[in-house]
């Protein structure tokens, strides 16, 4: 069965995406009937979380139709990809106990060291628990002109701290394009954070409004007029990352960056 472009609006909100402040737990829900058209949407919604490389992945499955268990699989390979990670990330179910996917779950888990729980609370309460002490430094700022700065300070302190030196100057970078796009867009509070992924780093700025980031076009050049140098600054954070991309938060958003050194696997 495919998937007709049509249909695709319609499905959106029934997976969706949703992020702490510091980028360390997701949230995905799926609901609705598990059909072709969802397992790819879902597939493609695990694939992106993935690729932003959180602490933890709680998928709250509460209101999945899924009456055959059909949709056992493509959990049990989140459990796999999500373990082979590096530092893996942590997986965690939310099932209410009477439906039959819990029980497959249940089965599957008890060799794969997939948890299953009943209420999306219970999650975040165990995930933390089990949360590894990652190098996390954080800050919260205004949207002032010395924002961007500031949290290039905290790259700097971060990566000389962690022996990432060769990260410092493109993290540097990255991090004053992301802050300064979030104070002239945005306009609110921001919580700037850099975390050690491994031999990477991880950099996120969450602020308090929900539309995505967007690649302008360049500006054109025109004789006896001022460069306008505007849309330079997703291209700069394209290049220097290995990915970079966007998570929905409660109150607004998170846009995030990944950095590794040109000797570690991609």
């Amino acid at each position: 069965m495919s998937v007709s472009a049509a249909c695709l609006p319609v499905r959106e909100s029934e997976v969706r995406l949703e992020s702490d402040a510091e980028a360390s737990v997701v949230l995905l829900t799926v609901r609705g009937q598990w059909d072709r058209a969802l397992w790819e949407l879902s597939s493609e919604r695990l694939s992106r979380c993935l690729a932003e490389h959180p602490e933890a992945l709680i998928a709250d499955l509460t209101e999945l139709d899924d009456p055959a268990a059909r949709s056992a699989p493509r959990w049990a390979a989140a459990r796999r990809d999500a373990a082979g990670m590096t530092p893996p990330v942590q997986l965690a179910l939310c099932i209410p106990p009477e439906l039959p996917l819990a029980d497959r779950m249940q089965r599957l888990g008890a060799a794969g060291f997939l948890p299953v729980y009943a209420r999306v609370r219970q999650a975040r309460v165990a995930i933390a628990g089990r949360l590894p002490l990652t190098e996390r430094a954080t800050l919260r700022l205004g949207p002032e002109p010395d924002a961007p700065s500031l949290a290039r300070n905290l790259v700097s302190d971060a990566c000389l701290a962690w022996e990432r030196a060769e990260l410092l100057h493109p993290g540097r970078a990255v991090m004053s394009e992301l802050v300064t796009n979030a104070v002239e867009h945005a306009r609110t509070e921001l919580t700037v954070s850099v975390s050690l992924r491994g031999a990477g780093i991880h950099l996120s700025v969450a602020d308090g409004v929900a539309e995505p980031p967007r690649p302008l076009e360049m500006g054109r050049v025109r004789r006896g007029q001022p460069l306008d140098n505007r849309g330079h600054g997703l291209r700069v954070v394209s290049a220097l990352t290995v990915a970079w991309g966007s998570l929905p938060t409660t109150g607004g958003k998170l846009v995030w960056a990944t950095l590794m050194p040109p000797s570690a696997p991609r």
